[in-house]
């Protein structure tokens, strides 16, 4: 099986759509003797801010000297992406030859896209012998398929109202899910919550008897970008940088450096410099990302109103307004309810589609520009939207891509091409 072809099978496998449960999980597992073996690993779940924390914490254990795994989702450029070793994608060969095993065990259990990748993921870190394994859940936790690991660590970044077709319509349910991750006995690290979502982890952990570290209460962070003070009630970390732009990666940041610190009460040789260094040195493309010199287009992947507050947040701090948007959605999200955030920032909204999975219809955009009093265009292409917003905007006001993680991947890649 070649690296197309490995491809052809894996979105084969969306016709089955989106299954949580751990059935074809734990059957793969029995029909792959490999995946038996014992995968030290920290599990990851939330709604907003999972990558950024996953990928802190990858580079934090990596310049500790450990060999590292990472798994995260979706991509945005390449399948190879969702699964790393030592923050660097595996080659195409491996993930065909990855793809090739998973399809021969699977044989007629109708397993899903996620369930297959995830395998794959778990396979390929067994195959490597990493030393620890950072795995990033999918939509939720408790029916997770990345749930059949069994972690020396959880954290639950912030949760929101998101997948609600799946997870539930109440920040309590849909906690009640992410806290599904959470092992007897295994500690975990809480990111900054609300209220209703806090109670329940709170509540889940106890009844588990989980050590909790909870953002605000037991760890914060002080400062700004170029000088972040981290501290709890065991340890300081002064003078840190972070080189993701935005507050809410100030506290991913710090729920990131909690688990390290986490790790390293449970015996891994984790130094302060090590940390230092990979807060500094740790990025992640589409979130909050700039591109033209001087800076033209702002790329960031939020696609849900805890996502757009964010975003909101960050052009208060940046001084920008008059934003000419380029926006489109997938799934069943509404544009009544996510975009609200970003009305006073913009100038003229610019309606696209999404060439890749369910698109929301320009249509249903367009409608909510117009209850908001906002100029809007709806174009049949992407491409064709951001080029009109560039040209409308000229060299002063900038374009705001959002709405989208495989937008954002779209014309990502048609702005690095020109």
């Amino acid at each position: 099986m070649d690296f197309q072809s490995s491809l052809d099978y894996l979105y084969g496998l969306q016709q089955f759509g989106i299954k949580l449960g751990l059935e074809n999980m734990q059957a793969l597992k029995d029909r792959l003797p490999l995946l038996h073996k014992a995968l030290p690993c920290i599990h990851v779940a939330g709604t907003n801010g999972k990558g950024s924390v996953s990928v802190t914490l990858a580079e934090i254990l990596k310049q500790s000297g450990l060999r590292v795994g990472l798994y995260t989702s979706p991509h945005l450029h390449c399948f190879t992406e969702r699964i790393r070793l030592d923050n660097v994608p595996i080659t195409r060969d491996e993930a065909a030859a990855l793809a090739e095993t998973i399809q021969q065990a699977a044989g007629d259990l109708p397993i899903t896209f996620f369930e297959a990748t995830t395998a794959m993921a778990l396979l390929a870190f067994k195959q490597s012998r990493v030393d620890i394994a950072v795995i990033e859940t999918g939509l939720g936790g408790r029916l997770d398929a990345t749930n059949i690991v069994e972690p020396q660590l959880c954290l639950i970044t912030p949760i929101s109202l998101d997948h609600c077709e799946h997870l539930g319509s109440t920040l309590a349910g849909i906690a009640t899910e992410k806290a599904g991750i959470i092992k007897a006995g295994i500690p975990v690290v809480v990111g900054r919550q609300a209220p209703e979502a806090a109670e329940v982890i709170l509540q889940v952990a106890a009844s588990r008897h989980a050590e909790v570290q909870l953002a605000e209460r037991d760890f914060s962070w002080r400062g700004h970008h170029d000088n972040l003070c981290y501290s709890s009630d065991h340890d300081l970390l002064d003078g840190l940088r972070c080189r993701l732009a935005g507050t809410h990666q100030l506290d991913n940041l710090a729920q990131a450096v909690a688990g390290a610190l986490q790790l390293r009460k449970q015996g891994h040789a984790i130094s302060d410099s090590a940390i230092r260094g990979a807060c500094e040195a740790v990025t992640w493309p589409g979130r909050l990302e700039w591109h033209g010199n001087p800076r033209r287009v702002l790329l960031d992947v939020s696609h849900n109103l805890a996502g757009m507050t964010s975003l909101a947040e960050y052009l208060v701090t940046q001084n920008i307004h008059g934003i000419h948007l380029v926006t489109g959605m997938t799934g069943a999200r509404k544009p009544t309810e996510v975009l609200m955030p970003l009305v006073k920032f913009t100038a003229a909204v610019y309606a696209v589609p999404v060439s890749f999975g369910q698109s929301v219809g320009p249509s249903q955009i367009v409608a909510w520009a117009k209850g908001q009093e906002l100029p809007v265009s709806e174009f049949p292409s992407a491409g064709e939207g951001l080029a009109a917003a560039l040209k409308k905007a000229g060299s002063r006001s900038p374009v705001v891509v959002c709405g989208s993680i495989y937008l954002v991947a779209e014309l990502r890649r048609e702005l690095l091409e020109s």
